[in-house]
């Protein structure tokens, strides 16, 4: 145990008020987009990078301040290979995660997207050559079932208008996200401070996404002022608070409880959902978040 680990209290405050603020995030995404034409694949694609783009640029941007100590003694061309690579798969993610919550509900698209441990531990196993126990291909069973049945049970409706699509999108999106924090970690065991990673990451991620939507034809002015405030909440509640509260509690945890934990977002964005637009989940939904949740807990949860 490291010397200057901070107490447990404030490494659980810290923990909670990240995934609280992740949880916004799918909501603020459906605020934003509320009202826009969004018909077409492309002008929806184009939105969706146009949010996680903007939401990136400004987090970056808020972190440009570490660059005054320039150059970072903590920075090698090891840790800043993967620090670039979790970039790649961030933006990845927002673009398949905000391009699904157009097609499906807040409640299917967050519980798909939290599946990462599934992955995580699958490329664990394949790749890394980790031992998985019974137990947790049991678990990881019960939950890749309920994926299944909220990936293929969700009916089309005003709040799913495609959910087989949206729901393959969120799938998509729990896979880049699983590619983001093994790198993220990796940059981070290799010697890069917290704020150093963040700031490359970010950058990364969205020097890479915004030439895509003019690409599209789509202009980044002109637009209401209900999406820009959008992005601005994006950058500063999910993404900094968030994602940097996460990224730090992986410095002192054990990624199997940060991940156990990060298992409440979908409650709690389906809930944000639920006071703010009236999504009810419907049975499918709510049966196979049950068991995604329950089979991720058998997998995860710490040996005795």
């Amino acid at each position: 145990m490291s010397v200057n680990r901070p107490p447990y209290w404030q490494i659980a405050l810290v923990l909670g008020g990240g995934v609280l603020a992740v949880s916004m995030a799918a909501v603020l995404v459906r605020w934003g987009m509320t009202g826009l034409p969004t018909h077409s694949l492309r002008t929806t694609v184009g939105l969706s990078i146009f949010l996680a783009s903007g939401r990136l640029s400004l987090a970056a941007l808020f972190l440009t301040p570490q660059l005054y100590a320039w150059p970072w003694l903590d920075l090698t061309r090891q840790n800043l290979r993967w620090a670039v690579a979790a970039g790649i798969a961030l933006a990845a993610h927002f673009s398949l995660w905000f391009t699904s919550l157009h097609y499906t509900s807040v409640a299917a698209s967050t519980m798909l997207v939290t599946t990462t441990p599934i992955w995580s531990a699958l490329v664990g196993y394949l790749w890394q050559r980790q031992t998985l126990k019974s137990r947790a291909w049991v678990g990881l069973a019960i939950a890749l079932g309920g994926s299944a049945l909220i990936g293929t049970g969700e009916l089309t409706s005003a709040v799913a208008r495609n959910p087989l699509l949206g729901n393959g999108l969120a799938i998509a999106a729990a896979w880049a996200v699983s590619a983001y924090f093994i790198c993220g970690q990796a940059a981070q065991k290799a010697g890069l401070s917290i704020h150093h990673y963040a700031l490359v990451a970010y950058a990364t991620a969205a020097v890479g996404l915004l030439p895509l939507p003019p690409l599209l034809g789509l202009a980044y002015t002109g637009w209401p002022l209900k999406l820009y405030g959008a992005i601005v909440l994006l950058a500063l509640i999910p993404q900094l608070v968030g994602h940097t509260s996460l990224n730090w509690c992986l410095r002192w945890l054990s990624p199997t409880w940060v991940t156990l934990l990060v298992l409440a977002e979908p409650i709690a964005a389906s809930l944000f959902a639920l006071l703010l637009f009236g999504e009810v989940p419907t049975t499918a939904v709510i049966m196979g978040g049950t068991l995604v949740l329950a089979g991720l807990s058998v997998a995860l949860w710490p040996s005795p």
